[in-house]
């Protein structure tokens, strides 16, 4: 359960810290978009420290893993929401990404949220 968690995790904060760098203009120009890119970091930098408390404390992985995956998953909302009414980028790119990311964070939080095992929560053994 660790390592699913940690790969998560990993993917997901490389994934948002390359949409903060383009949004940064780092990695593209042209797409630059402050707001944006601060609130990618932010979420990379949520999933990077639960990556890191996987390591320091393995036990906790699942809880690091769901805690981080839900924050993430609730700032992307918002982003969404922010592209709907006019505020955040709105080119093609930008949706693609979210919709991608929804999916994995999505496909994440589905798979930790269930107990070791595959039982789902609730059940009784």
């Amino acid at each position: 359960m660790v390592r699913l968690v940690r790969s998560f995790l990993a993917l997901e904060a490389g994934a948002f810290l390359a949409a903060a760098l383009v949004h940064s203009g780092v990695l593209l120009h042209g797409h630059e978009h402050v707001k944006a890119a601060t609130a990618e970091t932010a979420i990379s930098l949520v999933l990077g420290a639960a990556l890191v408390a996987t390591a320091l404390a393995p036990g906790g992985s699942r809880a690091a893993g769901l805690w981080a995956q839900g924050f993430a998953l609730v700032g992307t909302l918002v982003g969404l929401f922010t592209i709907a009414v006019g505020v955040g980028p709105r080119t093609a790119p930008d949706l693609v990404f979210h919709a991608a990311i929804l999916a994995l964070l999505g496909a994440g939080f589905a798979r930790l949220w269930r107990r070791p095992g595959g039982a789902p929560r609730g059940a009784t053994p």
